[in-house]
């Protein structure tokens, strides 16, 4: 199929995104800031600050995605006038207003923790009332990996977190959700309504940053079919196209969503060599317009990320079964710059190459050497 896919970002999700398009004979472009961009090896890159660059852009593919769910919607609206783009702009408007991807899930009875509006010092001293503490507060918009947010645990904190958040205007306090887990569900859903989905994930952070997640998430047989059930409510009344994320949290009253992304996501790239189709190019078969590919696992995996700093690449290949990605980018505290899978021939090995593996990063994670794998 000879066609060519425009990605709004050019990022590790769009390097990886152009990596599962070659094979199939899709070329990408990417709409991004910078030249040297982790996508810049497999694809042309415009350069969105340039004059025209929108038109450019548009004029760069036949149809186009994204990796960012905080992609302009002025660049989408203009895009669309020409070409289509999936994820549909509906699903990129709400996953960009967290007051209103809450009302999403209310309408489609999708569990979620008890949440108000917050627009004045007035309101936020109200929702203390209203929920009770502890709260978080959120910014309704932007804010990623752990920012433009505030444990609020107690009065005297009332100030402080209108201080640092408040400037924002829209903010949404939201109930503390005493939980035990967070998993993640990843899904596709092709042109034809089409809906595949992949294990759950349990995913482990640190400092707000996801450390590593571990699929199939462990003790999770039961949890799968709600997942299921509730990202296909959502991929069927958004009239969705490609992989969506629902994160969920796991509590003693069931499953409580906490967020969706309108893209590809960390928690699922261990699916590049632990599923039969990875969600990368399932998603690229679906903005393609083409059969989606089995989301079966291959085996038990952990993917553990690499933040900050580069482990020494023969040691990770020393482990048996690592893939090692890396995203061509400049080191840096608190940056995501690749990613390790381990997937061992013998699943009983995940405890203690993990265990390894943790001795061998350069940065601190939730990874530990003395951590046990249940599966």
């Amino acid at each position: 199929m000879d066609k060519t896919i425009g990605i709004f970002g050019g990022g590790q999700l769009g390097r990886m995104m152009a990596q599962a398009a070659l094979p199939l004979n899709i070329q990408c472009t990417f709409f991004e800031a910078k030249q040297d961009c982790p996508a810049a090896q497999l694809g042309q890159v415009i350069e969105s600050e340039a004059d025209q660059a929108i038109e450019t852009f548009i004029n760069s593919a036949d149809v186009f995605s994204l990796e960012f769910e905080n992609t302009p919607l002025a660049d989408v609206d203009q895009l669309t006038k020409k070409k289509q783009i999936h994820p549909p702009r509906q699903a990129l408007a709400i996953a960009q207003n967290r007051l209103l991807e809450k009302a999403l899930f209310d309408q489609l009875e999708i569990p979620v923790a008890a949440y108000r509006a917050v627009d004045s010092l007035q309101s936020l001293e109200q929702a203390v009332r209203d929920l009770g503490l502890p709260i978080v507060l959120k910014t309704a918009t932007g804010g990623y990996d752990g920012k433009g947010q505030f444990v609020l645990r107690s009065e005297d904190q009332i100030s402080q977190a209108w201080a640092e958040l408040g400037p924002a205007k829209s903010l949404i306090a939201e109930s503390f959700v005493r939980f035990s887990r967070e998993v993640s569900i990843i899904a596709v859903r092709g042109q034809d309504g089409n809906v595949k989905t992949w294990p759950l994930a349990e995913n482990h952070h640190h400092h707000g940053i996801l450390s590593h997640s571990i699929v199939p998430a462990p003790n999770s047989a039961e949890l799968q079919g709600v997942a299921q059930d509730y990202i296909t409510r959502l991929l069927n009344h958004l009239d969705y196209v490609g992989v969506l994320t629902l994160e969920l949290f796991v509590t003693e009253q069931g499953l409580y969503a906490n967020e969706m992304a309108p893209r590809v996501h960390n928690s699922g790239h261990w699916s590049i060599e632990g599923a039969v189709c990875s969600q990368f190019e399932n998603h690229i078969r679906a903005v393609a317009g083409l059969p989606l590919g089995s989301t079966e696992l291959v085996r038990p995996t952990v993917m553990v990320n690499v933040i900050g700093r580069y482990p020494e690449t023969a040691a990770v290949l020393a482990l048996s079964g690592a893939h090692l990605h890396l995203y061509n980018k400049t080191e840096r505290a608190g940056r995501k710059i690749g990613h390790i899978t381990l997937m061992p021939t013998d699943s009983a090995q995940l405890t203690y190459l993990c265990q390894q593996l943790a001795k061998i990063l350069p940065e601190p994670l939730a990874l530990t050497a003395d951590m046990q794998i249940e599966l």
